[in-house]
Parts: C-alpha cells; sequence; structure tokens
C-alpha cells in the first residue's frame, strides 16, 4: 500500500519552520506557549496521519471485499442461470422474487392439465442406437417446450416421452382463458409437429413422430410435495389422473378433450363430440370431445406420402395462387401416371 505521508509535506515543514522560529538559535524555546500550541498541532497531525493510513487499508479491505463480492455475484448468477433451467419459468421467478416460499405447502385450485406423449415410443426404442434416439428426443421437448412457455405454460416434467403441463398456477389469466391458452397450445405443438415430418429421418427414424395428447379442466391439489430435504412442485388429484386418462385414450394425432374443458372453449376452438369412453378409475363412461383437425376444414387439402407432407389451406390463396396451385397438382399428377406406367 503507498505511504500517505507525502499528503502532509506542507504540514510537516510548517512544524519544522516553527520549530526554528520558537528557538534562539540554542535550542530553548523563546515562547513557551507557542510551543504548547506547537505541540498540540503536531499531535492533531500524528492522529489525522494514522486516520488516514488506518482509512487507506480499510479502502483496501473494502476494495478486496467488493471484487469477492462481484465474483461471488457473477457464481450466483450463473447458478441461477442453471438452476432456472430444472424450474418452470413462473415457479422460478415466484421463488426467487419471495412471493412464494420453499416448503410443504400445497393449496387447492380449479387447473387445466395436458399430458401429451409419442405414440408407438417403445417400438421406436428398439430400432434406434441410444444417441440418435436421445437427440431425436431432445429435439422434439425442445420444440414443444418453446411452444408451452409461449403460452404462459407451467411445465410440470418430463416422463421419457410424455409431457405434464398445467395452466393456472402459479400465475392465472381466469380459468376460461387457462383452457383456452392450453388447447390453443395444443393446436400449435400438433401443427408443429406435423411440420418436422422430413426431421426425423436424420436421426435415422423410419417413421416420422406422431403425438396424442390429452386434456381435462378440475380442482388439483398443487404446491411443494416431497420432504424438507427434497422438494417436487407439482400437481395431484382425480383432475390429473383425468387428463392422464384421456392423453391414453386419445388417437394418433388427436387432442382429446374432457366435457369441462371443452364447455370452456367450445365457444372458440371446434370441436366434434366423440364416443363416451371408460376411463380407468373413473366409475361413468366420460364425455369426451376431439378437437376439430386442420383436415376437418373443407378448404384445406392435405396430400402424405412416406416423410413428405403437403398441405394447403384453399381460403387462403389468392384466385391466381390458387389456379397456379391447381397447374402444379395437374403436372404432379401427370408424373405420378408416368411413373405408374413405367413401373408397370
Amino acid at each position: 500500500m503507498p505511504s500517505n505521508s507525502g499528503i502532509f509535506h506542507h504540514e510537516l515543514s510548517v512544524i519544522e519552520s516553527s520549530k526554528v522560529i520558537l528557538t534562539d538559535g540554542t535550542g530553548e524555546i523563546i515562547k513557551p506557549e507557542l510551543s504548547a500550541l506547537l505541540k498540540e498541532y503536531e499531535k492533531l497531525l500524528k492522529t489525522t496521519r494514522r486516520l488516514v493510513k488506518h482509512n487507506d487499508r480499510s479502502e483496501e479491505r473494502l476494495n478486496v471485499l467488493a471484487n469477492e463480492a462481484r465474483e461471488k455475484n457473477h457464481q450466483l448468477e450463473q447458478l441461477s442461470a442453471q438452476l432456472a433451467k430444472y424450474l418452470s419459468p413462473q415457479v422460478y421467478e415466484s421463488i426467487f422474487s419471495g412471493k412464494q416460499k420453499v416448503s410443504l405447502a400445497s393449496s387447492r385450485k380449479k387447473l387445466t392439465i395436458f399430458f401429451s406423449d409419442l405414440v408407438g415410443f417403445t417400438q421406436i426404442t428398439e430400432t434406434l442406437e441410444s444417441e440418435d434416439l436421445t437427440a431425436a428426443l431432445n429435439y422434439y421437448l425442445d420444440e414443444m417446450s418453446a411452444i408451452a412457455l409461449k403460452y404462459g405454460a407451467t411445465i410440470d416434467k418430463y416422463i421419457g416421452d410424455a409431457i405434464m403441463i398445467f395452466f393456472g398456477d402459479p400465475e392465472t389469466q381466469g380459468v376460461s382463458e387457462d383452457a383456452y391458452r392450453c388447447v390453443s397450445m395444443a393446436i400449435e405443438m400438433r401443427d408443429r409437429l406435423s411440420e418436422l415430418t422430413e426431421k426425423w429421418s436424420q436421426y435415422g427414424l423410419q417413421e416420422p413422430f406422431e403425438m396424442r395428447i390429452g386434456i381435462n379442466t378440475g380442482y388439483c391439489t398443487v404446491g411443494n410435495f416431497g420432504s424438507e430435504n427434497r422438494l417436487d412442485y407439482t400437481v395431484i388429484g382425480a383432475g390429473v389422473n383425468m387428463a392422464s386418462r384421456l392423453e391414453s385414450a386419445a388417437e394418433s394425432g388427436s387432442i382429446l378433450l374432457s366435457y369441462d374443458t371443452y364447455n370452456l372453449v367450445k365457444d372458440r376452438i371446434p370441436c366434434v363430440e366423440s364416443d363416451r369412453i371408460k376411463l380407468k378409475g373413473i366409475s361413468q363412461p366420460a364425455r369426451t370431445f376431439r378437437v376439430a383437425e386442420r383436415l376437418d376444414d373443407d378448404s384445406l387439402i392435405s396430400i402424405s406420402a412416406d416423410n413428405t407432407l403437403l398441405q394447403a389451406r384453399l381460403s387462403a390463396l389468392s384466385q391466381d395462387e390458387a389456379l397456379a396451385l391447381k397447374q402444379e397438382l395437374e403436372q404432379a399428377l401427370i408424373s405420378v401416371a408416368n411413373y405408374l406406367d413405367t413401373a408397370g
């Protein structure tokens, strides 16, 4: 640490000059009263120098502590960013903002629960190397999760290829709006998966992924469950079981709703009533409703073959665009006919 004596050079010079003036050349003080004042000044200067020296040391220590604090803060930010990946954004924010205590606590709320899984995933695992399967599954989960977060969903957990999501906690926009956002999210997931048809062949899949979805709205218990040492923020109850059963009963590529969810979204999302189904653990056959697929739209055409999918909504095309599409399709039919004649 640099010396602070230089800042007192003037004061020290004054003291030395004063001593010369106050003596008669023999070293005797000629004005004792001034000598006492000079001694007090020297004492005060000494105290001041000691305080400044102490302050310099304190400032240096504070700088060291400030640097350590910045480093610790940087480490905490990195740790926080890693931790955020294990929690849904809403849960993460509520915990770190202090809105929610990390303790064994729960509450009863009306939520909309979403379950999805990949059809025939067990068979798929038998045909792929684990590295390719992991890459494909992670890509799929990443795409679906991005859509879920877009709609403000709380991602509960991934169970292999299955996804469990709920709306209504820790943030809610009202039961009806939560249900609408959940079903809208499911539709976008379904549509996005169909757009990725050609993607899966890159991972060695012989057939593209197909998903099925079940959604139910009902009262559930949501909160922290587990022990004091290990907590899981999740939702339990009959409403959760109902959504899980609907997902198991759904056909490939379909979104199956309970009557409670259908009743909340029927004015905004077209649905078709399905057969009543007997769900495991539920005594009475349940009314179910299938979200209308894009193929239910008379203005939409769809052509699929192998890993190729062509879809066009005629109502969204201008007359010139529709005419151009017609000409392209006619030419495609001629090419197919010529190929068949040659192959035959």
